[in-house]
């Protein structure tokens, strides 16, 4: 039996061009579950995150606020809206890059994970609507009415992150020191620490420190486009071009040293 590997995908901007919380805020304030005002608020922070990156003390405070807008939130009426509105909402950020790589992955034979501090509510959708293998999220605590208590379970955040991955990799047989991790911000060290292959994708200024330090590759991902729209990435950058190389020649040695049948 062959070597199993893994990807472990970030989600928010390195899948995807924003945060998922702040993309699917216009739906909640439709359905009334955010005034207008943390709806203003989500995108200054938005702004925040894009152009300084997201430190320990500033994620902190937005899951803070998170978690006080959802508490009494009804979980089945989330997961249900989030479904409906995944597909318009989220799909058009893909960046073309990640799923280039989650293809190459794929056919490689690789298992591939999404992990996210966002709620399970989101990952697991999205990572379904991608076919990924499976999703590592937060988990909140939910009443017996099947409410939102405002609390959480379990937070996919720094060294969790790593923790999670390490589980999934016991149960699934998966060889870390083979397998691969992505991400944007430097709060995901110990997820990138965690893998043989770890790769900076689009870093906030910490990160590209790090990575420079660490001799990590860095990607650049600029093109977000609908998980099917059926086109085929014309992606510009070299880098890139030799990653998805890389990853081929790793899959086609994977195979030949196979057992045959």
């Amino acid at each position: 039996m062959g070597t199993v590997r893994a990807a472990f995908f970030d989600l928010d901007k390195t899948v995807i061009a924003k945060s998922s919380l702040v993309a699917l805020g216009p739906e909640f304030h439709a359905q009334g579950l955010l005034n207008r005002r943390t709806l203003l608020r989500g995108a200054f922070t938005q702004l925040l995150f894009l152009r300084f990156g997201a430190s320990d003390q500033r994620l902190d405070k937005i899951r803070r606020q998170v978690l006080r807008l959802t508490k009494g939130w009804d979980h089945d009426e989330v997961r249900a809206l989030v479904a409906e509105s995944i597909n318009e909402v989220i799909e058009p950020l893909i960046y073309q890059e990640a799923l280039d790589l989650i293809r190459q992955h794929r056919e490689n034979g690789d298992q591939v994970w999404l992990v996210s501090m966002s709620p399970v509510e989101i990952v697991e959708p999205f990572a379904e609507m991608l076919s990924m293998t499976g999703a590592i999220g937060s988990r909140a605590k939910i009443d017996e009415q099947g409410k939102f208590t405002g609390e959480m379970d379990f937070i996919a955040h720094g060294a969790n992150k790593a923790a999670a991955m390490r589980e999934v990799a016991l149960e699934r047989g998966i060889d870390l020191s083979a397998s691969f991790a992505y991400s944007d911000s430097e709060t995901d060290v110990p997820m990138l620490e965690a893998v043989g292959h770890a790769f900076a994708v689009n870093p906030d200024r910490a990160l590209a420190r790090t990575a420079q330090e660490r001799s990590w590759p860095v990607l650049s991902f600029t093109h977000p486009v609908r998980a099917h729209d059926g086109k085929q990435s014309r992606t510009p950058f070299i880098i890139s071009a030799i990653v998805l190389g890389i990853l081929a020649l790793l899959g086609r040695s994977r195979r030949d040293h196979s057992p045959k049948n």
